[in-house]
């Protein structure tokens, strides 16, 4: 079926066939004929329009897709070869065989160079499609794609202009997962469940005016790839320190005992840099880092990228309070050491610290290292009932148990009593 006479096609295709079990290559060739039929090509072939309305496709994005699944015929015909060659290379091949099939689709103008223009027409199709929008207008979130844009390397040179090589694309991929995910699923149809889609729904007080709010839903859109899709359905406005005032106890008054472990903190700065990060575990008093590899830092304005863990240290969370010792700083942050954090906030909620660290591979989060906090805001992460069971079973550690690490904490700056007790 279709034009398949090439014996380099047939090969592919064979090989192609190895990737899928029998069922799924019926699933295929069900899909096919029945895009086909739309087509009107007595079922030999499936045209631009129909793939296009079939995977949510539009613009520059879908016709540089489909140029890539036809092999570059130029000749407007989708095969069933094509189909199952495509599928088999960008969602069966290896990590390099998906990224570079990937990088070559977003060179919309097809021209060998991966240019900021190429990646600037992609996210624009990429917001219209997640965030539904038809206005042609890209006001609503051009910010958005600046900050992603801007957090990506252009190493390659191509004459008047610089052009993004296989190795930015794939360390800039690490760092906004969320277009990732999206661009890993083009060939899927659009679902709200379909990775890259996911926009948490944010939850305030009717009586909260929008545009005070740091978060917007571009940001938990970017944020929200870092993390599972259960965590993707509802966040809760816990703190806000135009609304609640800017103190660190009511900061922890407000984000204690909610039923919700995990959380965002966004932080707006006097330099106009919007950052952050993701806490899987409750803001509690502790005298040293805790918290698992779930957690990271990131950026959302004027750059956006995220920062996960590297492994290199377990310094993940930061949260002291009342204690009178210099070695352990009162406030919230994460990463680094101390006096040397990835981020910290001090307990007068008026300044704080973000400087390059090993912990989460971050540089400093602001255009300086010592920060002063125009806003905080706090968000917490309601999760479906299920897996609020499995959390609260999975919590170690017994109030003794805290009580002990205090107290060795005391002992090693030389402030707890003598007694054996």
């Amino acid at each position: 079926m279709g034009n398949s006479n090439s014996s380099t096609v047939n090969h592919r295709f064979t090989s192609a066939c190895r990737a899928f079990t029998q069922k799924k290559l019926e699933d295929l060739k069900s899909l096919f004929v029945s895009l086909a039929s739309q087509s009107q090509s007595n079922d030999s072939y499936v045209s631009y329009p129909v793939f296009q309305a079939n995977f949510g496709l539009s613009g520059s994005l879908g016709e540089r897709m489909f140029d890539m699944v036809t092999q570059h015929r130029k000749d407007g015909k989708l095969t069933y070869e094509d189909l199952v060659i495509a599928k088999a290379t960008y969602e069966k091949g290896t990590d390099d065989e998906i990224a570079e099939f990937i990088y070559q689709t977003l060179d919309v103008n097809a021209n060998g160079v991966l240019t900021r223009s190429d990646l600037e027409l992609v996210l624009v199709v990429v917001f219209k499609s997640v965030f539904s929008t038809t206005d042609s207008s890209t006001s609503d979130y051009k910010e958005m794609v600046d900050a992603l844009l801007n957090a990506a390397s252009f190493s390659k040179s191509t004459g008047d202009d610089k052009g993004m090589s296989f190795e930015d694309f794939r360390s800039w991929c690490s760092h906004v997962p969320t277009v990732r995910k999206f661009l890993g699923s083009l060939l899927t149809p659009p679902s709200p469940a379909r990775p890259g889609y996911q926009v948490p729904h944010l939850l305030y007080e009717d009586t909260v005016d929008s545009n005070i709010l740091l978060l917007k839903k571009e940001y938990a859109w970017h944020i929200g790839g870092a993390l599972p899709h259960h965590e993707l359905e509802e966040w809760k406005l816990l703190y806000h320190s135009s609304l609640h005032g800017q103190s660190f106890n009511t900061f922890l008054g407000h984000t204690s005992n909610t039923g919700m472990s995990a959380s965002v903190l966004v932080i707006k700065d006097r330099e106009g840099c919007v950052y952050g990060g993701y806490a899987s575990q409750p803001w509690e008093r502790h005298s040293d880092f805790y918290g698992d590899m779930k957690s990271f830092l990131f950026q959302l304005n004027p750059e956006a990228s995220i920062f996960r863990p590297t492994g290199a240290n377990t310094n993940i969370q930061w949260c002291a309070t009342n204690f009178t010792s210099e070695n352990i700083p009162n406030g919230i942050g994460f990463g680094g050491k101390i006096n040397h954090f990835g981020l910290f906030i001090s307990s007068s909620f008026d300044q704080g610290q973000t400087f390059s660290c090993t912990t989460f591979g971050s540089p400093s989060l602001s255009k300086t290292s010592r920060i002063q906090p125009e806003v905080i805001e706090c968000w917490g992460i309601v999760q479906a009932s299920n897996e609020l069971d499995t959390q609260h079973n999975a919590i170690k550690g017994t109030v003794l148990e805290r009580f002990k690490e205090d107290r060795n904490m005391l002992k090693l700056v030389g402030m707890a009593s003598n007694s054996n007790e």
